[in-house]
């Protein structure tokens, strides 16, 4: 998983990537630490790219995507957010949407 480090790396990922999975963590977070290997061992298993920020070294991130908690993960089509997780992560229900937007990618580039 790329490490977004600044708010114009962000910009340029979210202008220049088709679909993306965006981690978002904090400091001294334990369910951060908890969910972020289970999203991690995900990333082989699809085709798009996964990329983690930590909201308090980009806070104009966290300001620009309206985070209030942490960890979120975010599901990106088209500049465009499909699906928010937040604090509390369902697997499944995440698996599911990322299916759901390989399907999406796919129908696109038939």
């Amino acid at each position: 998983m790329q490490e977004l480090t600044s708010f114009e790396e962000w910009q340029h990922v979210l202008n220049e990537s088709k679909q993306f999975l965006l981690f978002v963590k904090t400091h001294h977070c334990s369910v951060c630490e908890g969910l972020y290997p289970q999203v991690a061992a995900l990333e082989s298993r699809y085709p798009f790219p996964f990329y983690r920020v930590n909201a308090a070294e980009v806070p104009e991130l966290a300001g620009q995507l309206a985070l209030f908690t942490a960890p979120v993960v975010l599901l990106f089509h088209q500049k465009k957010e499909l699906a928010r997780f937040a604090r509390i992560v369902p697997m499944n229900d995440l698996t599911k949407r990322m299916d759901e937007l390989v399907e999406w990618g796919n129908i696109e580039d038939a």
